[in-house]
Parts: structure tokens; C-alpha cells; sequence
């Protein structure tokens, strides 16, 4: 269904408040399959409200969420057309595991693919804690099928060239997910029903439903944590990436990462790629590549 621009742009997207609290920090760290081995003392600060509470980076993602908010009549979309087609994260600050942080959320650009063919959906979200400054950003590009032929710009906007994962992955890192890692998941705050309901998954053309896009990306940023900073959460600074293909809970995600901060990820079971353009930045220390 061709989308209405005007319709969309004037749709207002509710800012968010929400008290994090300790049990907040350790549930998202669970929801991305945090804690599957109980010996690995490592990931207990963030699992354990006791042992912490420190939140994960990819927290950020799901902070004060507006939700599945393209679901509302009023978004001018259909939902089940709805596919989440890239993120970037960007930390100015670390992510509070208590207090209250507020969200904004905005459209930036909608892209017209033409008559037929998709429409794309740029979003900005900034995070805020309870002294009013930013402590993060977030950037997502939402693919709408069908959703083209309105008449809007064909071009996407322009953004910074990102690293090459060429020869062999320096790190690679395998983490299972669990058959009900979505119905977890989701309840950090989006209930889209294609990652819970049966018959809207086969609608959308999957056999069953798909684990959000967002929880992909919290397992491929808890690898990088593991692989690259030995679960020192506070040495994040940027992430991003783009959506190539879904996974299906309780399939494993490879994720390969390269010394300049490139990386992907697979899924071992069908040998297909589900994250690629990838690329992370930390902060340097000494030893590290990527800064």
C-alpha cells in the first residue's frame, strides 16, 4: 500500500519517560541471551542487580521506546509491510542503568523507491537523562514493501563510507538464541505481533515469527563486547549496521569482526548472512585498532 508522506509527517510520535531501574538494566541483558552460561562471571553485573547494576550498551536501543508506533492507523502504514532495514547507535555518555531518561523521536527523510516498489523511513531518536543531557542517538531506516509511488525523492541520504571486512575475521563469535528469545524480547517495549503471532508471520511471508531486528543487534554488540573489550560496556561508542535477512529464534548468530571495526553476522543453521555494513567504534586503549 503506497504510503501518504504528509500523513506520516504529521503524525506525532510520543516522547517517552521511563524510571530505569536495576531489574530494567538486568532484563534487557537477559532478553539478548545474557547469563545462558551461569559460570561466567563476566556477564553477572549485568544480569544480577545485586553484582551491579551496569547496563549494556545496546540497552540504549530500547531506552523510554516509543514502541511499535508505525502500527497506528493514524501512521498512514501498514504494519505488516513494516522492516526494519538499518540502525546505528551512537553512546555520548554511558547508559544509566537507574533514573529517569526521556526519548524524542522524529522522521527525517522518506524515500519514494517508486510505484511497486518500497519507501524508506529515516528516524532519529535522542535519549535523555534525568539532568536533561543526551547520552545517546540513535539512527534507524525502516523499509516499507510496497509503500513507494507517492511521488517523494528516489535518493536515500548520503552517509560516511564504512570500513571494509575483507580477508579473514580477526574475531569470530557464535551466541545461541533461545525458540522464545522473541516473545522475551519484545517485552522491552515492542509488541509488533510478527515476532509473536503465527498467522501475521505467514502473512509477512515467514513460517513463523522473526526475532526484532534490535534484538539481533543487542546479541551482535554483546560479541563485540565479548571479542573486543573484555564486557568493559563503558568503551562503546558507535555501532551501526544493516538488516540483510532475519533470524528465527533459537538459531545461532555468528558474528565475524575485523580489526578495523567491520563486522557481520550469520546465522550458522542456514549459512546466511543477517547483519552486514557493519561497523563499530570504541574507545582507544592501548593495543586497540579502532578508535
Amino acid at each position: 500500500m503506497t504510503i501518504d508522506p504528509q500523513k506520516l509527517l504529521n503524525f506525532r510520535i510520543p516522547a517517552v519517560r521511563q524510571t530505569v531501574t536495576p531489574r530494567d538494566a538486568a532484563f534487557y541483558a537477559l532478553s539478548i541471551g545474557m547469563g545462558r552460561d551461569p559460570t561466567d562471571l563476566a556477564q553477572l553485573p549485568f544480569v544480577d542487580p545485586l553484582r551491579g547494576p551496569v547496563a549494556m550498551p545496546g540497552m540504549a536501543l530500547v531506552l523510554a521506546s516509543p514502541g511499535f508506533w508505525l502500527g497506528h492507523p493514524d501512521s498512514g502504514v501498514d504494519p505488516v509491510s513494516v522492516l526494519h532495514a538499518g540502525q546505528s547507535m551512537v553512546l555520548l555518555g554511558p547508559v544509566p542503568a537507574t533514573g529517569e531518561v526521556e526519548s524524542t523521536t522524529r522522521v527525517t527523510h522518506i524515500v519514494d523507491k517508486g510505484a511497486g516498489k518500497a519507501a524508506l523511513i529515516f528516524t532519529e531518536t535522542n535519549i535523555r537523562d534525568d539532568r536533561g543531557t543526551c547520552f545517546a542517538c540513535l539512527e534507524r531506516t525502516i523499509f516499507i514493501r510496497g509503500g513507494g509511488g507517492f511521488g517523494g525523492e528516489g535518493e536515500a541520504p548520503r552517509s560516511s563510507p564504512v570500513p571494509l571486512a575483507e580477508g579473514n575475521a580477526g574475531l569470530v563469535i557464535d551466541l545461541t538464541t533461545g525458540p522464545e528469545q522473541a516473545l522475551i524480547y519484545r517485552l522491552n517495549g515492542d509488541l509488533n505481533p510478527l515476532h509473536s503471532d503465527p498467522a501475521i508471520a505467514a502473512r509477512a511471508g515467514y513460517r513463523m515469527p522473526i526475532l526484532h531486528g534490535l534484538g539481533t543487534m543487542g546479541i551482535i554488540v554483546h560479541a563485540i563486547l565479548r571479542g573486543r573489550l573484555g564486557y568493559q560496556a563503558e568503551r562503546l561508542r558507535a555501532v551501526q549496521l544493516r538488516f540483510a535477512a532475519p533470524v528465527f529464534p533459537g538459531e545461532t548468530i555468528r558474528t565475524e569482526i575485523w580489526n578495523n571495526g567491520a563486522f557481520r553476522a550469520s546465522v550458522l543453521e542456514r549459512d546466511v548472512i543477517v547483519a552486514d555494513q557493519g561497523f563499530f567504534t570504541i574507545s582507544q586503549d592501548e593495543g586497540d585498532a579502532v578508535s
